[in-house]
């Protein structure tokens, strides 16, 4: 099915890869062509708002970090190489969505047996990275170490409370096969917001464990993650004291419940009065590499919210940003080195009754074709308890599987 979409200039695939929670609901789904499309700099939130109440159809598309331009007087000024708009969306010629016992296909003008046939017939390709790529960062180690000292003196002055900085690693004259990386990734690193999304010459190519936004019905709700411990999978025994010792950091709990606070905060703007409650908080869940802290946070939205609504009042996620969420990305476009762009932003749909689900763009490599340009990015939410040397360890780890892609270490 992804090589059937990938001959398309636009696509996107988003996948669950089977993770079993009562907020799924849709196991895999993937969209083909665009026939309508939406981008804007000027009078976006007039033009998206136009573009939503005229398209009573399935749109895909994402939403960059950088955009948070568009909500508060800010600016992005660092080197991008990737060159993903601000925003877009689609609508697609061709949906297809799985779930356990059968594929649905619907299509403005392929006859969906023709679509079925042709994705029977497609050749899987050679799924294996195509070379060696050694990636180099954006800031050196030393330097990393000196910014998170410095950050921790905003902390002390009382400028912020917690800030997720993030670093960059990049690679230059590269040519991957995205779809083969891809395949890799999802290999070794299955998690519940995977996405494979084309823009004509830029990928994104993203193994996310994290959910942004999700809309059913009237009711919402944010997933952000914060609290991160490495899995031991050769010890049982330790890989479970490891979880637990995650359950119970006095850290990772003082991080995540800052976020808590922000989502609840966002979600207030735009949710009925005393319908915003913390559905689960500090849960702790494993995946491939790590186990996470995860806190979900639920709300009854007021009338005539639409996504546009949702997105001015909780973009960026807070789990990307920190507190207070306006000055962080002050800081962050200070001490950061990179334009972030689709990195730490979004990825998702919106269904014809207007229901969506959006991912948080992380753990991802991001590619431009054209230019052969390579880029990841990891960081992490810095405190005043911070040490500098861990946090450093800790973007490693959440790099860990990309790094192994690529270099071939699978």
């Amino acid at each position: 099915m992804l090589g059937w979409i990938n001959r398309f200039n636009i696509c996107c695939l988003l996948d669950n890869h089977q993770y079993s929670s009562k907020h799924n609901s849709i196991e895999c789904i993937a969209a083909a062509s665009s026939i309508n499309s939406f981008t804007a700099t000027e009078d976006v939130w007039q033009q998206l708002k136009i573009f939503l109440q005229e398209n009573n159809d399935w749109l895909f598309g994402h939403v960059s970090y950088d955009f948070k331009n568009k909500i508060e007087p800010l600016q992005s000024n660092h080197f991008d190489a990737v060159q993903f708009p601000d925003i877009f969306f689609f609508q697609p010629e061709v949906v297809i969505s799985l779930s356990e016992k059968e594929v649905e296909i619907s299509s403005v003008s392929i006859s969906p047996k023709k679509i079925f046939d042709e994705i029977i017939q497609e050749k899987i390709t050679n799924q294996s990275a195509s070379s060696n790529i050694n990636t180099q960062p954006r800031i050196s180690k030393e330097k990393y170490l000196q910014i998170i000292q410095q950050l921790k003196q905003h902390i002390l002055r009382g400028d912020c409370y917690e800030i997720n900085f993030c670093q960059e690693f990049f690679a230059e004259e590269t040519i991957i096969d995205p779809l083969n990386v891809y395949h890799q990734l999802t290999k070794i690193s299955p998690v519940p917001f995977s996405c494979f999304y084309k823009l004509n010459d830029k990928y994104l190519l993203c193994a996310s464990p994290e959910r942004y936004i999700k809309k059913t019905k009237n009711n919402i709700i944010s997933q952000p993650i914060k609290g991160t411990f490495k899995r031991d999978l050769s010890n049982n025994f330790q890989d479970e004291l490891l979880k637990k010792q995650l359950s119970k950091s006095a850290k990772e709990k003082s991080e995540n419940v800052m976020v808590v606070d922000m989502v609840r905060n966002d979600l207030s703007k735009i949710c009925k009065e005393a319908t915003v409650v913390v559905e689960e908080l500090f849960g702790v869940y494993s995946f491939p590499q790590v186990h996470q802290m995860i806190s979900t946070i639920r709300g009854e939205l007021q009338d005539d919210i639409d996504f546009a609504d949702v997105l001015n009042a909780t973009f960026p996620m807070a789990s990307m940003t920190g507190a207070p969420k306006r000055k962080v990305m002050e800081l962050i476009e200070q001490y950061e080195q990179a334009k972030r762009g689709i990195y730490s932003g979004c990825v998702g749909y919106i269904s014809p009754k207007k229901d969506f689900d959006f991912n948080v763009v992380i753990r991802s490599i991001a590619y431009n074709q054209s230019n052969k340009y390579l880029s990841y990015q990891v960081g992490g939410g810095i405190t005043f308890n911070s040490d500098a040397e861990k946090e450093y360890e800790e973007c490693l780890l959440k790099a860990e599987a990309i790094k192994k892609v690529l270099q071939n270490k699978m």
